[in-house]
C-alpha cells in the first residue's frame, strides 16, 4: 500500500467539490490499420498493463478522512471494466473522433476500480483507428501519463517489459531514515527555506488570489466538453526558436497568446495588460522517476500578451514574462509549498483544501501545459502510433485548457473547453497554426 501525496489529494479533493468536473486527463492515439478482433486485443492489452502494478490498484479513503487515501490491491480486477469498443458515426472523419474524445472525457471513471480506462474507437477516415486513454489525475501527471503510454505500445530493444512496483517507501509508505536525517536537519534549515519559501511564494498567492480577469474565458462551468485540435510542425517550431533565441514552449505560448487574442476580439472584448493569466504546470520530475506513477509538478501564472498584435512581439514578450517567473522562484515556492504540506496530518489538509475549492476564482482564465513526448515512433500491437494528441481537463472556473505533447517531428495542441461557453475552439486552434506560419515568415534570413 501506499498514500497518496497532498498534490495528488488535491486532484481528488478537486473533482469532489465540483459535479461538473472530472480530473481525468488523457491521451488519444491515431493508428494505422484497425484494432483487429477484440479478444485479440483485450489478450495483448493484458500482457501489457501487467508491468504496472497501480493499474491494478483502486483507492481507499479513511474512515472520515482522518489519513490520505491509499492504493490498494483490487481484489476483483477485471480488465472488463477498463476496455470499451466504439464506432464513429459517418462521415467517420477527426470531427467526429474529437467530439468522442469530448464525450469519454465528460464522464468520470469509477472509483470502485482502479482509475484507468482505455476507449478504442474503430473505423476512422483514412484507414485508421484511435485508442482514447484516460486516467485519473491522482494517479499520474502528464509525464508520467507519456511513460505509461509507451508502456502500453510493443517493446523495443532499448527498453524492457519489466514489471513495475509502486514506490510506496516501505510497507508503511515511509521511509524512516530519511525522515530521522530530515528532522534532524530541520532545525538549522527550516527557518532560511521557510523566508524563502514566503518570499517567492508571495507573488503566486497574490496572482492566484487577486480578481483581475473579468473576460468571459473564466465563470461557470457545465458537465459537457468541446475538445479540438491544432497540429504544427515542431521542426518549424524549433526554427522560430532558434531565429528568435526563445524555446519550443516559448513559441508554444506565443501561439495560444494570439489564439485566446483572437478568440476575445471575436468576442468583442477588447484584450488589455490583466486580462488572460494561465495555469502554466512545471514538472519537477526528475529523469529517473518518469515510470513513477504520481504527481511531481509545480506551476507559474504568467500573464499573456493578448493586448499585443504583433506575433513577435508575443513571442519576445512571453519569453521575457516566462525569464522573470523562473527567476523569482514561483515554481520552487509552490513545490517547497507541497514539499512542506506532506509534514500536516491529512485531516487539516484535506479540510483547508476544500474551504478554499469553495471560493470561485476569477483571476486565472485558462490553463497552458507543455509536455515533452517520444521523438521515436511507437508501435502498439503492431501498430504503428501515427499521433499522439493530449487532453487536460478543466475545472475551477477555467473555460478552457490546452495541453501541448511533442511526438516525433510535430507539436500537438489538445483544447479542451466548456461546451456551452466555448464554442469557438475551432478559432483557438486555427490561429495557432496560423500565428506558427507568421513567425516563420518573420524569421530572420540566413
Amino acid at each position: 500500500m501506499s498514500e497518496l501525496g497532498p498534490l495528488d489529494s488535491g486532484f481528488m479533493e478537486l473533482e469532489d467539490s465540483d459535479q461538473h468536473v472530472n480530473a481525468g486527463i488523457g491521451a488519444v492515439a491515431i493508428l494505422d490499420g484497425n484494432p483487429g478482433t477484440r479478444a485479440e486485443f483485450t489478450a495483448r492489452m493484458a500482457q501489457r498493463i501487467s508491468v504496472e502494478a497501480r493499474l491494478h490498484q483502486k483507492l481507499r479513503r479513511a474512515l472520515w478522512d482522518l489519513s490520505a487515501p491509499q492504493w490498494v490491491d483490487d481484489p476483483h480486477f477485471d480488465l472488463g471494466h477498463h476496455l470499451r469498443w466504439a464506432a464513429l458515426p459517418q462521415p467517420c472523419d477527426e470531427p467526429a473522433l474529437w467530439e468522442m474524445v469530448a464525450t469519454v472525457m465528460e464522464q468520470r471513471l469509477d472509483r470502485d476500480h482502479p482509475l484507468w480506462h482505455c476507449t478504442v474507437v474503430e473505423h476512422l477516415a483514412g484507414e485508421r483507428w484511435a485508442l482514447i486513454v484516460t486516467a485519473h489525475h491522482s494517479m499520474l501527471d502528464g509525464v508520467s501519463g507519456i511513460s505509461l503510454f509507451q508502456r502500453f505500445c510493443d517493446p523495443t530493444s532499448d527498453t524492457a517489459a519489466t514489471r513495475h512496483e509502486p514506490d510506496s517507501g516501505g510497507a508503511s509508505g515511509w521511509d524512516w531514515r530519511a525522515m530521522l536525517a530530515d528532522g534532524l536537519r530541520l532545525p538549522v534549515q527550516a527557518p532560511a527555506a521557510l523566508l524563502r519559501t514566503v518570499r517567492a511564494a508571495a507573488p503566486l498567492a497574490w496572482n492566484a488570489i487577486v480578481p483581475e480577469s473579468r473576460s468571459s474565458l473564466t465563470g461557470p462551468i457545465g458537465r459537457q466538453r468541446r475538445y479540438t485540435v491544432a497540429r504544427v510542425s515542431l521542426a518549424q517550431v524549433k526554427q522560430i526558436g532558434a531565429a528568435f533565441d526563445v524555446t519550443v514552449n516559448d513559441v508554444a505560448l506565443a501561439a495560444v497568446t494570439a489564439a485566446f487574442r483572437a478568440m476575445l476580439l471575436a468576442r468583442n472584448e477588447e484584450p488589455d495588460t490583466e486580462t488572460v493569466r494561465i495555469l502554466a504546470p512545471v514538472s519537477v520530475r526528475t529523469t529517473d522517476a518518469n515510470r513513477v506513477l504520481d504527481n511531481r509538478v509545480s506551476a507559474m501564472l504568467p500573464q499573456l500578451p493578448t493586448e499585443l498584435d504583433d506575433p513577435v512581439d508575443q513571442l519576445r514578450t512571453v519569453h521575457a514574462r516566462l525569464n522573470k517567473h523562473k527567476a523569482s522562484g514561483e515554481a520552487g515556492a509552490a513545490n517547497s509549498i507541497l514539499s512542506l504540506a506532506k509534514w500536516v496530518p491529512f485531516a487539516p489538509l484535506a479540510w483547508a483544501v476544500r474551504t478554499a475549492l469553495r471560493f470561485p476564482q476569477h483571476s486565472i482564465a485558462g490553463l497552458a501545459t507543455n509536455i515533452p513526448g517520444p521523438t521515436r515512433t511507437l508501435r502498439l500491437q503492431g501498430h504503428k502510433v501515427l499521433e499522439i494528441l493530449p487532453y487536460a481537463p478543466i475545472a475551477m472556473r477555467l473555460r478552457t485548457s490546452i495541453a501541448i505533447l511533442s511526438y516525433r517531428d510535430h507539436l500537438g495542441f489538445g483544447i479542451t473547453g466548456d461546451y456551452d461557453t466555448t464554442p469557438d475552439l475551432d478559432l483557438l486552434a486555427d490561429t495557432i497554426t496560423t500565428t506558427i506560419d507568421r513567425l516563420l515568415d518573420r524569421c530572420p534570413q540566413n
